[in-house]
């Protein structure tokens, strides 16, 4: 990557992008980053604390949505590449308020598009000089693709069939993105990714709930009977596959990002309570506080990907099994959960 470049990373606060910019910052330690977030409830600032004074950082509160900072940010810091995390993406809150999914999924990501074609671009398949190799990378979900039954792989062959407000908002970004590569001759490249886990997600979500709840003797709630499958993705394995996707990905092409874990959510639960034994003993097994409740409305059976493309085109491959990176999650969360 060229030296003094500077790249606009979207939702840099939250759990995937945060963890991202830690792992780019290491590897290239000549290229600028603007992170833009809103800082809703997902976005957290105590994610990036120790880069408050990295030189190659810059932090700015703000939402994707707005067309005048967006387009004063780019006049300001001449981007040279974009990677676009910010994204509401929690399906419960989906199905309770859609609105603010439509907005900043799909409004957002079209601003940002639209915003960097006319800062690179003279007119459509033309680019301005020196922005030839401008890249715009568009992170989305396997959520995109509907649901699977107990056989069958997501590639990026598969058709679109989203079933929550959340997805269909990602699926219709993930269109806009390509409209721009087709229509534009923009430089993009789509990766959707199965389910994330690892260090500073939000406490929200399945593994950090089991965690959290776990150790401070509640219930710990799953859904239905336990039996809906996810293809479970350690969040830095996930940050080499976008860096090799942006530098070395095919324009217009999507990858497919999945960790080969496939586990039902009963699994992840008794294996997590199996490891709290280990780690922090107590006189009951936390498995004892696994209850079922009632399921999701349109909870989609399995995901799982095929990730073959990625590794065969561009070089990537998953270091983390399930088994082991559940355990450096877990051991990151007691050490989180005990300094609150």
């Amino acid at each position: 990557m060229n030296n003094n470049q500077s790249i606009l990373i979207t939702g840099g606060a939250g759990f995937i992008g945060s963890n991202f910019i830690f792992y780019f910052l290491e590897n290239y330690q000549d290229v600028k980053i603007v992170n833009l977030d809103k800082l809703t409830y997902a976005g957290k600032l105590s994610n990036l604390e120790s880069l408050k004074k990295h030189e190659n950082y810059c932090f700015v509160k703000g939402d994707i949505c707005d067309v005048e900072l967006v387009n004063n940010l780019f006049q300001k810091h001449n981007f040279s590449g974009v990677i676009h995390f910010a994204a509401e993406s929690h399906v419960d809150n989906s199905i309770e308020r859609p609105d603010s999914f439509i907005t900043t999924n799909v409004y957002g990501t079209f601003n940002l598009l639209n915003t960097a074609k006319n800062h690179w671009m003279n007119a459509p398949f033309s680019f301005k000089e020196g922005r030839e190799s401008n890249r715009f990378h568009h992170i989305s979900t396997d959520e995109v693709y509907g649901t699977l039954g107990k056989i069958g792989l997501f590639s990026e062959e598969t058709p679109y069939a989203p079933n929550s407000p959340y997805s269909a908002s990602k699926a219709s970004s993930d269109f806009i993105v390509r409209s721009y590569y087709h229509t534009y001759g923009m430089n993009v490249v789509t990766t959707n990714c199965s389910n994330n886990y690892g260090p500073k997600q939000h406490d929200e979500k399945l593994i950090p709930t089991i965690i959290r709840k776990a150790i401070n003797n509640e219930n710990i709630p799953i859904y239905g009977d336990g039996k809906n499958i996810r293809d479970w993705l350690y969040v830095e394995d996930h940050c080499r596959g976008i860096d090799l996707a942006y530098r070395k990905g095919k324009s217009g092409e999507t990858y497919n990002i999945g960790g080969k874990n496939e586990r039902d959510n009963l699994y992840i639960a008794h294996k997590i309570c199996d490891i709290l034994d280990e780690l922090r003993p107590k006189k009951d097994k936390y498995a004892k506080q696994i209850a079922f409740v009632r399921d999701r409305p349109g909870h989609d059976f399995r995901y799982a990907i095929d990730a073959t493309k990625i590794e065969n085109e561009i070089g990537w491959k998953a270091k983390e099994n399930f088994e082991t990176g559940i355990l450096k999650t877990i051991k990151w969360y007691l050490n989180k959960y005990k300094k609150q």
